[in-house]
């Protein structure tokens, strides 16, 4: 593996036609997914149990004989929280810990107020009642993912959590079993795949229905998160991980490379990009990820992902490089400056910042306190990380005075005799006081 990635310079004219060209990215539906995923939804939908149980078996090789079979006991996750050694299990206390204080300072609570004629205004915030938390299985377990998904759920007081993980030929990942028990999760049904979104989404005999479903997962498992959507409300439908670094030379180039390699490992699409005001840096950082790519386990994917995704760009100014930065509007962006403080004002659109050489994005992936679930394929620009706010809703409370009717009722008197809805007008009309 050469570790090769392409150089760019944001001085030449064609610059950004390159820059639109790398940031491109379809994801193509792939119509024999579609079409499994919407057979698989409507089975579920109409078979409930019996469907979930035999796409198990097909699809995980576990050939269970009741929906009870496929439910963990609350035993079960504390046997895989004390089968862990002491560090694993300090180290998932002390990451649900801080993630854990980092949301409760995220709560929106209810508020109202009354005006002069006695008329009281209002929002209402409750939590939501129930919540699906789908988590990978198999290769792909992330115990991150329980904590991240989990943890914000609780604080905004969501009444039952229902997770779900696959266990490919039974294998249960205990790390994720184990986060599950610290973070209070209420049920776990080892069940993956768009089975197991369509059981939380339209509910079957065992498992009831969610009012929305979180959490990462594979094509298959965003499909159908795609096609739910309406009937159950959803996080987001991911696109591939990202980082954009801003650097202005001043850091290590073993660290630069690192950190775009730890973005790179994820998936050969994940996409790590070099904002840099410093040419001979960037040299220095080519030369770390030639040298150091050989000893990366997944040096492959990495390799594939810096070669087709990746980029190294040489630019005028940090101003340029933070102009860049709100265009490409990354997933994560780290500030990898002598100085960066002044400089996060000047981003508008990420979905997390890291600010300074030590604020490495893969402390945010675990342990930092923020949420890890962020805005993808330049979503930033409108939406935002993973919080308690998505776990609770807002009602609006109106309670109008006598008085309050007389204003009021004038003037939706008139504006609904503009928009043709006599009905409106008369239903306003009747609460004011005969002269």
């Amino acid at each position: 593996m050469s570790g090769e990635i392409r150089r760019l310079d944001a001085r030449e004219p064609e610059f950004l036609s390159s820059l639109s060209a790398l940031l491109s990215f379809e994801s193509e539906t792939d119509g024999r997914i579609e079409a499994a995923v919407a057979e698989i939804l409507e089975s579920v939908r109409t078979l409930g149990d019996a469907a979930v149980l035999e796409y198990t078996r097909r699809f995980d090789g576990v050939d269970a004989v009741s929906m009870a079979a496929l439910e963990l006991p609350k035993a079960a996750l504390s046997a895989a929280l004390e089968s862990l050694s002491v560090a694993q299990r300090e180290a998932l206390r002390i990451a649900a810990d801080r993630v854990r204080i980092y949301h409760e300072r995220q709560r929106i609570v209810s508020w109202d107020y009354v005006e002069a004629d006695g008329t009281r205004l209002g929002q209402q915030v409750t939590p939501l009642d129930r919540v699906g938390l789908y988590v990978p299985g198999g290769r792909a377990s992330y115990p991150s993912s329980v904590l991240m998904n989990a943890i914000p759920a609780k604080v905004a007081g969501v009444g039952e959590l229902i997770m779900v993980v696959p266990t490919p030929r039974g294998e249960q990942n205990p790390l994720v079993l184990a986060a599950a028990a610290i973070t209070g999760v209420d049920r776990v049904f080892t069940i993956g795949g768009a089975q197991a979104v369509a059981a939380l989404a339209y509910g079957t005999q065992t498992i009831p229905q969610v009012d929305k479903i979180v959490g990462p997962g594979n094509a298959y498992v965003a499909s159908a998160k795609r096609r739910v959507f309406g009937t159950v409300g959803i996080d987001m439908v991911a696109g591939p991980s990202e980082v954009l670094i801003i650097s202005d030379g001043s850091g290590h180039a073993d660290w630069v490379a690192m950190d775009l390699f730890a973005q790179a490992e994820h998936d050969e699409l994940a996409q790590s990009i070099l904002l840099c005001t410093d040419g001979d840096f960037i040299a220095r950082v080519e030369e770390s990820i030639a040298r150091l790519l050989p000893e990366m386990p997944r040096r492959e994917t990495i390799a594939r992902s810096l070669k087709n995704r990746g980029a190294l760009i040489h630019v005028e100014s940090l101003e340029q490089a933070c102009a860049l930065a709100n265009r490409i509007a990354p997933e994560h962006l780290e500030l990898a400056l002598a100085d960066a403080g002044p400089w996060v004002e000047r981003i508008r659109h990420a979905g997390a910042i890291f600010v300074g050489h030590h604020s490495v994005e893969a402390l945010g992936d675990y342990c930092a306190g923020p949420n890890h679930v962020l805005p993808t394929m330049r979503s930033a620009r409108f939406s935002s990380p993973l919080g308690v706010y998505d776990f609770q809703k807002r009602t609006s409370v109106i309670e109008v005075s006598a008085a309050g009717a007389q204003t009021l009722g004038e003037v939706a008197s008139i504006l609904a005799h503009g928009e043709g809805l006599q009905a409106h007008a008369r239903s306003a009309e009747m609460r004011l006081k005969k002269p």
